[in-house]
């Protein structure tokens, strides 16, 4: 994928707000700090377009970033951080399902995990709910950079077994210090929106 064009389209909290190109869009969920700003700036190679942050939670909006004035990748505020209250929390679920079920540009979802950890449970649930709604889904593995090469395989099964990864879905290592599974990242993006 060239990258010609990048910009941050805007922020939404309910379907009001959405864009309305109806470009196609992917979205990008998992876990406070999991990587999903660091996994946006290594596909567009831009250092700081999506705000990384060492403090989890920050992404409290759904954050439209339109690339080559074609298409959305769609940051959703990450999930399982216990220091935003019980009320926030079910504002964010809401928010989220709101954005999943009804938004019809939507082609697809990453959905980001941790490869040093096995997938916890709001993991589980993200990935059985996107399943249930039969969205095209890309399970990541992020920060492999940080573990052995020899323990990729053990890493892949344990993921894929915690999540029951349906055949039809894919799985794919990443790392945002050695750029790691771009290429791969953005060729399974590709086929979702078809524009190769």
């Amino acid at each position: 994928m060239k990258i010609t064009s990048v910009a941050m389209n805007l922020s939404a909290v309910s379907k009001q707000q959405y864009p309305t190109q109806n470009w196609p869009e992917i979205a990008l969920a998992g876990r406070s700090n999991v990587g999903k700003s660091s996994l946006i700036n290594t596909l567009i190679q831009r250092k700081n377009l999506a705000r990384t942050s060492q403090t989890p939670g920050k992404t409290q909006t759904l954050n439209f970033y339109e690339i080559n004035q074609a298409f959305n990748l769609v940051d959703v505020p990450g999930y399982g951080y216990a220091k935003v209250s019980q009320k926030r929390r079910a504002a964010f679920g809401q928010m989220i399902e709101e954005y999943l079920t009804t938004r019809q540009p939507l082609q697809g979802v990453l959905i980001l995990v941790d490869g040093r950890h096995q997938p916890t449970a709001d993991d589980v649930s993200m990935y059985q709910f996107v399943h249930y709604y039969h969205l095209p889904t890309l399970v990541v593995a992020t920060k492999m950079d940080k573990v052995k090469k020899n323990r990729w395989q053990q890493t892949q099964q344990v993921i894929e077994q915690t999540l029951t990864l349906s055949p039809v879905d894919q799985f794919q290592f990443f790392s945002a210090v050695t750029k790691l599974g771009r290429a791969e990242v953005w060729q399974w993006i590709e086929q979702q929106i078809h524009l190769n």
